[in-house]
């Protein structure tokens, strides 16, 4: 049986991931207490022996509205270990201005709001969920990710994994936007020469040729990109062996434009060319309205 749990902070898109879970022929059960989850599993189980309900792929959503039951999930999770059946947490997160402004629009009471300001709420719903985001098996940001996204998130995690593989997700970033929430590995490339103070370059982005050629007339940006593939490609046999089904490795510049692009770019292709199976995205490469690519100005 496939079991998924999912979990996180109100408001995050628990309903919408939910929807996406049943469209995929997953049996989905809403708001559930942590102490109920291993009996429900042994019922299920016994019914893909032929003694009762048969269910192939289950979900269970558990969030803050079991406020006082939390503290027995990690005993929940225990059982259901032993009960040897595999299962996968999902975690779904979202920065507090982005939550604060979710609920402004849709107007709801946030679960924990009784006597509380929203600010508050928030902010003890996040203490609350510290352990079970600990336990996640899949973090999922969801703060500046479109429902499209998400969806495709939830896709690639259900997706039927090799035992000896792991998706890699390589994002690029600008840390004055503020670091990714589900990056395992951070890389921090401000190191190298910033070609925003040429004018000329200050426009363009990491994956246009003048960025590209600018960073590899430098001899560090080269020698940076051989160290981290070598690390990479060290470790994720071992992140593979203690069964990491996803590795999120985000490369941060000042803005995430060009330094961050091209190093991604690299990394990306070098572990594609390994073998790996790997995905893509540059969150802040359009941050700046002027922005436009090289092909798009040619055109």
């Amino acid at each position: 049986m496939d079991l998924i749990i999912l979990t996180g902070m109100s408001g995050a898109g628990k309903s919408q991931a939910a929807n996406f879970l049943e469209d995929q022929g997953y049996f989905c059960i809403d708001n559930l207490p942590p102490m109920v989850l291993p009996e429900l599993v042994k019922t299920f189980l016994k019914g893909q022996g032929g003694e009762g309900f048969a269910v192939d792929r289950l979900a269970f959503v558990v969030d803050v509205r079991s406020n006082e039951y939390l503290k027995g999930f990690g005993k929940a999770i225990t059982e259901i270990k032993n009960l040897g059946c595999p299962y996968r947490i999902i975690f779904l997160e979202a920065n507090d201005q982005v939550l604060i402004s979710r609920y402004r629009q849709t107007r709801r009471k946030h679960p924990l709001s009784a006597g509380l300001s929203l600010v508050e709420a928030i902010e003890k719903e996040r203490n609350l969920m510290r352990g079970i985001r600990a336990r996640a098996t899949h973090i999922i940001d969801t703060s500046l990710i479109a429902l499209s996204a998400l969806r495709e998130e939830i896709l690639n995690i259900i997706e039927v994994e090799d035992e000896n593989s792991m998706d890699i997700h390589i994002e690029s970033f600008g840390f004055k936007y503020g670091i990714p929430g589900d990056s395992d590995i951070t890389c921090d490339v401000r190191f190298l020469p910033n070609p925003f103070y040429i004018p000329e370059l200050k426009m363009l982005c990491g994956k246009d040729q003048p960025i590209i050629d600018f960073l590899e007339q430098h001899p560090e940006t080269e020698q940076y990109y051989e160290k981290k593939m070598d690390i990479l490609c060290f470790s994720i046999p071992y992140y593979i062996r203690e069964g990491k089904a996803r590795l999120s490795v985000g490369v941060g510049c000042t803005g995430g434009r060009h330094r961050s692009v091209y190093m991604a770019e690299r990394l990306y292709n070098g572990l594609k060319e390994k073998g790996y199976r790997v995905s893509i995205h540059h969150r802040d490469i359009d941050k700046d309205p002027r922005y436009q690519p090289l092909e798009e100005k040619k055109s």
